[in-house]
């Protein structure tokens, strides 16, 4: 059978290998990283969490970047296009070059069955191995202890917000997941835990393998107001920093673990105050609250648990007056869909609620349904007269939030990868078509 001769193709391969999109285990990465013989020389940080992980790669990345070190970036998931989980010195990579990699992993798999997540991870990672990087940075997909990223040997971990998600694989209390989480951390290595209040499964585990764990508050900590901030680590302070380009309530707790972590690794990766400043006004990161200018107000948000979506309404509440928010809304049928709902219920005067491109997702009738039986309840209070309609798929609700928007309306796009995603697109299709090449 002849091989895959594109990104496309490839892609459409690895996800036919595995009978399960999850199914968590090192085992079959361990095996391949023995077979490659794939291994990362330059210092390697992985970063694990609920929430907060994407906005803690990116000010990493930026970072370093500003102190002139080659980056290399891996994250997941992808919004638009498969490319933007593979960045290196601060751009995503073209689909061509990826291609040697994945014939390299195929030819070393044998009959292993790989699953979509591991395949496309070692594929990446023997591209970063090729271009030599000073810092190769990982985002873990999916809780930590089990997640294929964890077949690395990471020299420096960042653990940032733990919250009740994919409880279905990691466990029903945050002391579960956060044992799941901790589970990246190396002994004799730093750990730090931007969380403020974290599981003390999370702190006993670190102690239990004797990792050198920085606790946010203990080992670092921030203070600051609207204007500035100021960070203080074991031996390194920064003050009258600029805050972060990213919006939203968490970012600073965000910012505070990465600087932790460039404390933790200075002896390896130097860095300047200068870099940090820098660095923290240019770290970007589509789909993290996201407000894409023009009229009516966009604001895109990945926010798919319970708890980024608390924080998603708070940000909304602090945006000033609008008169009508429209909510385009699409989210997988695992997650506590009632909560994220009734979260953001008091914000939202019209429901677009939206069918996602995969099986794993709810649909736009059954959130109808779930959200008219929360009302009936009482436990989702919106706005009086607060309407609901149903769409095929996030462009299509776009555009009817679009139609149905004044100028001074907004209109937040949340709940799924997906959802964002669909939207993002379809504005690029728009852009495109007001501006052909």
């Amino acid at each position: 059978m002849p091989l895959p001769t594109s990104l496309s193709e490839w892609l459409a391969h690895c996800e036919r290998l595995h009978p399960r999109t999850i199914d968590l285990t090192l085992e079959r990465v361990q095996i391949m990283l023995q077979r490659m013989a794939l291994r990362i020389h330059a210092p390697l940080v992985t970063i694990g969490g609920t929430n907060g992980k994407g906005s803690s790669c990116a000010m990493l990345e930026a970072i370093a970047l500003q102190a002139g070190y080659r980056v290399a970036l891996h994250t997941s998931p992808h919004l638009v296009h498969f490319e933007e989980r593979c960045r290196i010195n601060g751009a995503a990579v073209r689909a061509e070059a990826l291609l040697p990699h994945f014939e390299a992993v195929e030819g070393a798999r044998g009959d292993l069955q790989l699953t979509f997540f591991e395949f496309t991870l070692l594929a990446i990672v023997r591209l970063f191995a090729s271009e030599a990087p000073d810092l190769v940075i990982l985002e873990v997909g999916l809780g930590g202890r089990f997640d294929a990223v964890n077949a690395f040997d990471a020299d420096c971990t960042v653990i940032t917000s733990i919250a009740l998600d994919h409880m279905a694989y990691l466990g029903t209390t945050r002391e579960a997941i956060g044992f799941e989480k901790a589970g990246i951390m190396r002994a004799g290595r730093p750990a730090i835990v931007s969380d403020p209040v974290p599981p003390q499964s999370v702190i006993d585990h670190a102690r239990a393998i004797g990792a050198d764990l920085w606790l946010s508050g203990r080992d670092f900590r921030f203070e600051g107001d609207r204007q500035q901030w100021n960070w203080f680590g074991r031996e390194r302070r920064y003050t009258g920093l600029a805050h972060p380009v990213l919006r939203g309530a968490n970012q600073l707790l965000n910012a505070a673990g990465v600087l932790a972590a460039f404390e933790a690794l200075r002896d390896r990766l130097p860095i300047t105050a200068q870099a940090i400043r820098v660095g923290l006004a240019r770290a970007d990161l589509p789909g993290r609250f996201q407000i894409v200018p023009g009229q009516p107000t966009l604001v895109l948000d990945v926010a798919h648990n319970p708890h980024a979506v608390a924080t998603l309404a708070q940000n909304l509440d602090q945006m000033g007056f609008f008169r009508r928010t429209h909510a385009v809304f699409g989210a997988m049928q695992d997650k506590d869909v009632a909560q994220m709902l009734c979260r953001t219920a008091a914000l939202v005067d019209v429901w677009h609620f939206t069918d996602l491109p995969t099986p794993r997702a709810i649909s736009a009738q059954a959130l109808q349904t779930l959200h008219a039986e929360l009302v009936t309840a009482g436990e989702c209070k919106g706005p009086a007269g607060a309407t609901v309609e149903c769409h095929a798929s996030p462009a299509s609700a776009l555009r009817s939030a679009l139609a149905a928007a004044d100028p001074a309306d907004r209109i937040v796009i949340f709940g799924s990868f997906f959802t964002v995603g669909g939207v993002i697109e379809e504005l690029q299709a728009a852009r495109s078509a007001r501006n052909p090449a």
